[in-house]
């Protein structure tokens, strides 16, 4: 029975030493103002953990698309805002401007620190998506998508992106 306790303190030890050298946040905080109103947290990344395109590496910290990326088991679609769509385009105009955004919102998300923000409204979208924010330094990615011409306002509607 000792052995088998050497081994899990040691492997305790051992994710600690891991997930502190490459800054993972295991247990997001909760804020405490978004815990009175019952919301969802506000998630601190920070760190080295780099997220990939999810078509190459189809793994946990990904960018799907101009507007969705997959933080850990999460869905997370960037609410309020649409951009072209990647999957789905109906032409190649379309298409470019959406690896655009998406190619942008990956360069955004490995920039450094940032935080997932429920703003209110709808929790999720009719696939299961988690409606957030995500911010950095309280400035909205989406924002600065839509500033580059590469999102616009989510108006409830979908719009041609075809020129």
């Amino acid at each position: 029975m000792p052995t088998v306790r050497l081994v899990v303190l040691l492997g305790t030890a051992a994710a600690l030493i891991v997930t502190h050298a490459l800054e993972i946040d295991v247990f997001p905080r909760w804020d405490d103002s978004t815990r009175a109103r019952s919301e969802p947290p506000i998630v601190r990344m920070s760190g080295r953990a780099k997220f990939t395109l999810c078509e190459v590496s189809n793994g946990r910290n990904c960018v799907i698309d101009g507007d969705t990326i997959r933080y850990g088991e999460l869905k997370i679609r960037l609410a309020n805002i649409d951009t072209p769509e990647i999957r789905d385009f109906k032409c190649n105009s379309e298409l470019d401007l959406g690896r655009q955004a998406r190619d942008r919102l990956l360069q955004m998300v490995n920039a450094g620190p940032f935080q997932i923000v429920y703003k209110g409204g709808p929790d999720e979208d009719r696939y299961g998506r988690k409606l957030r924010a995500i911010e950095r330094d309280g400035r909205s990615f989406g924002d600065v998508l839509i500033s580059e011409g590469l999102a616009r306002r989510w108006d409830g509607t979908r719009r041609s992106w075809c020129r």
